[in-house]
């Protein structure tokens, strides 16, 4: 009896481990069978043209710590497609974002046309019809694990694309410019360093001089620096310069130092604000015939439209001015602006001497110094003589001068006697140095100076009888004024040598500007008949040969408040460097003239606006 119990102990116990090994392998079966279908959809799901990782065994479970290289393969995959799909998009409609997070961005249309190794590949409508895109001929080499792996077969006979796109490397499209072997070379040279040692840096055209007057160079001279790091300084800091503390604690802005470089008044200096060393200087002369009412306007006298630029200084001399002198200068600075300073102004009677110049230049400006001489001493209103102006910028010695000589057709002895009193009695420079005391005459003011201009109304008429100056000037309605002028007096006069030694004109090109009816163009209809002269003008003489160059030389016409026309000229003079061993102005201007003078310019910009606010509004309710 137990022997037939132990056997039935042990047949249940085989029966029922073979029920469970039959119930493992049917669920092995089943497992398999439902992955298979599995893998055969995905398959049939991915586009075979498009990169994907190939199939790999599942790898061991790894921990919470470390990274599933399989997701990272699917990660890098899913970036790939989404930009071949950008470059694949004929309409460009597909997003790029995700192509930009490769580590080399992928080639555009018409770069993947050209291959490497002289082949060429499909399209862009190839691809859209299905083929594939030519990814595997632009790689020069690809890994051997990426083709197959572990001896598994690729998808529908095609090779797996590699997950990182590696491009041709881009070919100039010409050959490059021979390099030049000498050590002067443009393309040798660093293009952020100032090399000072270089041969051609002393040359080179004035525009470069003066972007390289933009560096302090003293500062590059002992610090190793390139333009950006100066320019950065500046930028930063202030649009100025950068000062180093030695020289603010070496140089003087109001005495500076008396060698020649480091100057304030030296070369350096004054190639940084004039490369050309040329300034820019306007003259203008009118006799005001003591009218109370001002123009409306005087921009056609100091602001011509046809010239390109404004001048560096504006000099203008008045005969006979208006009673309110204060008036007058507030009215010049109301139309030049808040760019000109009135450096300074001197007046003799009714003979008014101003002088408008850049802001920006008053520090390199002398203290100025001004005379008047007068030449009819009985008279109680002093309405003849002159008034000189003098004073040194940069290196050059500059003398204005303007003047009333006597008037009358043939009072040309008088008016030589007046031009010998003014160059005697006047007492100019006082306090500054001559600049080239062994060419200076005693008993001329004249040579005193470097440039002088000397413009009035010096009254010479000409020789001829009013028919037949009218008879000319209808003859020669234009430019060429030759014929009238072989009768002017003071011509005659200074090709005799009585008058203005050394002084020399311009060319006239504009009809006589005395006498004219107030507010017309007709010359004197009263009954003196008065002769059409040219009484308005302007003179110069300079030290050193062609220093002064005629730019501009004519007749303000559309100025008619008084019965003579103003003259303009605009002249170019060659500046000099100097030493700081001058008494300088230290920048001072007329504060009160300029503030009233922009006030005005703002209160009239102001009402200006407001007239054409009004005109619009109207015409939109009109409309």
């Amino acid at each position: 009896m137990p022997k037939v119990t132990g056997c039935r102990i042990m047949i249940i116990l085989s029966f029922w481990i073979v029920i469970f090994k039959y119930i493992l392998s049917f669920r092995n079966s089943t497992i398999a069978h439902s992955t298979k279908p599995t893998l055969r959809n995905k398959a049939t799901t991915i586009s075979p043209y498009q990169p994907h990782p190939p199939f790999l065994p599942k790898p061991p479970s790894m921990g919470k710590g470390s990274k599933n290289p399989m997701s990272e393969e699917k990660i890098r995959g899913r970036k790939l497609k989404s930009s071949q799909e950008s470059l694949t998009d004929p309409t460009e409609t597909g997003s790029s974002t995700d192509s930009l997070k490769e580590d080399r961005a992928p080639p555009t249309l018409g770069s993947v046309t050209s291959l490497k190794n002289g082949q060429t590949g499909g399209s862009p409508s190839d691809w859209v019809r299905g083929e594939s895109p030519p990814f595997r001929d632009r790689c020069s080499s690809l890994p051997g694990e990426d083709e197959c792996l572990h001896g598994q077969g690729c998808l529908a006979g095609n090779k797996p694309k590699p997950s990182k796109i590696i491009l041709s490397p881009l070919q100039p499209i010409g050959a490059f410019p021979p390099l030049e072997n000498s050590i002067t070379s443009l393309s040798l040279r660093s293009t952020n360093r100032i090399d000072r040692d270089c041969l051609d840096y002393g040359r080179g055209s004035p525009a470069e001089r003066l972007h390289r007057n933009f560096s302090d160079s003293r500062l590059l001279d002992t610090m190793v620096l390139d333009s950006t790091s100066v320019n950065s300084m500046k930028s930063t800091l202030s649009a100025l310069n950068p000062i180093r503390p030695k020289d603010v604690r070496n140089r003087s802005f109001l005495e500076g130092s008396v060698l020649g470089s480091g100057a304030l008044l030296g070369a350096e200096e004054l190639d940084r604000y004039f490369p050309d060393r040329h300034v820019g200087i306007c003259i203008a002369t009118w006799n005001m015939q003591g009218e109370k009412g001002l123009p409306s306007s005087l921009d056609d006298l100091l602001l011509p439209t046809d010239m390109e630029f404004a001048q560096d200084f504006y000099i203008i001399g008045v005969q006979e001015g208006c009673p309110d002198r204060r008036e007058w200068e507030i009215r010049l600075q109301e139309t030049l602006g808040p760019f000109y300073v009135m450096l300074y102004a001197a007046a003799h009677g009714v003979l008014y001497l101003t002088i408008f110049m850049r802001r920006d230049l008053i520090w390199f400006c002398s203290e100025v110094e001004h005379a008047t001489v007068t030449t009819r001493i009985i008279s109680q209103i002093k309405t003849k003589g002159a008034v000189g102006v003098g004073f040194t910028f940069f290196g050059t010695s500059f003398l204005f001068i303007t003047s009333h000589f006597t008037s009358g057709d043939s009072k040309v002895y008088e008016r030589i006697l007046d031009y010998n009193k003014i160059i005697e009695a006047l007492a100019l420079p006082r306090c500054l140095p001559d600049t080239n005391p062994y060419r200076s005459v005693a008993s001329d003011v004249t040579t005193r100076f470097d440039e002088v201009f000397w413009f009035g109304d010096f009254n010479f008429r000409l020789s001829k009888d009013r028919h037949g100056v009218d008879a000319i000037l209808n003859e020669h309605t234009g430019t060429n004024m030759g014929s009238l002028l072989q009768h002017d007096q003071l011509h005659k006069e200074m090709k005799d040598g009585s008058i203005f030694k050394g002084f020399q004109e311009a060319p006239i090109h504009f009809p006589p500007t005395y006498k004219f009816d107030i507010g017309c163009d007709v010359y004197d209809t009263t009954s003196k008949q008065r002769t059409p002269s040219y009484t308005d003008r302007i003179l110069f003489r300079n030290r050193q040969a062609d220093d002064i160059k005629v730019v501009k030389y004519t007749s303000c016409s559309s100025i008619k408040t008084s019965d003579h026309r103003p003259v303009v000229g605009m002249f170019q003079v060659k500046l000099r460097p100097g030493r700081d061993n001058i008494p300088l102005g230290a920048g001072q201007f007329d504060r009160i003239v300029y503030l009233e003078g922009i006030r005005r310019r703002m209160t009239r910009e102001l009402k200006r606006r407001e007239v054409v606010m009004k005109n619009q509004s109207a015409v939109c309710s009109i409309s």
